[in-house]
């Protein structure tokens, strides 16, 4: 090491790996395409129903219906049913923080892909 003090510091620092597993959970859930959609939906519409979400993302009402099972499992959306309708929002203002910045970030920034180009970082 060249400064042990600062990986001390560090590492006292850092969350306990159940948080880290956890953080890396919702984080694999907003890499898919289909529930991006889904919830980009959900940030400019507020609560939607599975069939307008469907319509909104081009995606069967069971994809919807199986990608927001996932969703709510890990507290990303929250549901509210009224008589046979289900009712599914952005469970907090997290969700909606963690879309917008990465929105924000991705319209500043050029990403590279080495996956792609065959460049190295």
């Amino acid at each position: 090491m060249v400064d042990p003090d600062k990986v001390a510091a560090v590492r006292l620092s850092l969350p306990e790996a159940d948080d880290v597993v956890e953080l890396a959970d919702v984080f694999s859930l907003l890499g898919d395409p289909g529930r991006l959609r889904l919830l980009m939906s959900l940030l400019e519409g507020g609560e939607m129903c599975v069939c307008d979400l469907a319509a909104t993302t081009a995606m069967s009402e069971s994809s919807v219906s199986h990608a927001l099972r996932l969703l709510r499992a890990h507290r990303v959306v929250s549901v509210s049913r009224r008589g046979r309708m289900a009712y599914y929002r952005l469970d907090d203002g997290h969700v909606r923080m963690l879309l917008d910045l990465g929105l924000t970030h991705t319209g500043h920034t050029v990403a590279i892909h080495p996956e792609v180009t065959g460049g190295d970082l």
